[in-house]
């Protein structure tokens, strides 16, 4: 699955204005200039991995909510989580993954 790079610079942006910081105050903290933060949050520029644990550091998010959407915090983020992977799957796979976790869940809690 490929990275959509506009969607990461999305979720960027919206944390960087939840937590109160300007394009200028966070290019700041992390050493960079307000052109290539912009250009990352427009998904112009590919962020790697050591850059996006540092915002996602200051920004106080995490990596897995920035890259894919889902934070393990929420409610719902195993059901996204699920979502993504039964996407891909042939039909049979599914009903065989929907067999095991009927199982599971019918199970009794230890």
């Amino acid at each position: 699955m490929a990275l959509d790079y506009k969607l990461i610079g999305d979720r960027l942006k919206k944390a960087r204005i939840q937590k109160g910081y300007t394009q200028e105050k966070l290019s700041e903290l992390i050493n960079v200039s307000i052109a290539y933060l912009s250009r990352i949050e427009t998904g112009a520029t590919h962020i790697n991995l050591k850059r996006l644990n540092e915002l996602c550091g200051i920004l106080e998010v995490s990596e897995a909510f920035i890259l894919n959407g889902a934070s393990s915090n929420s409610a719902d983020y195993l059901n996204t989580e699920l979502s993504s992977i039964l996407k891909d799957c042939a039909p049979e796979k599914k009903e065989l993954i929907y067999q095991i976790a009927t199982i599971i869940s019918e199970g009794k809690d230890k």
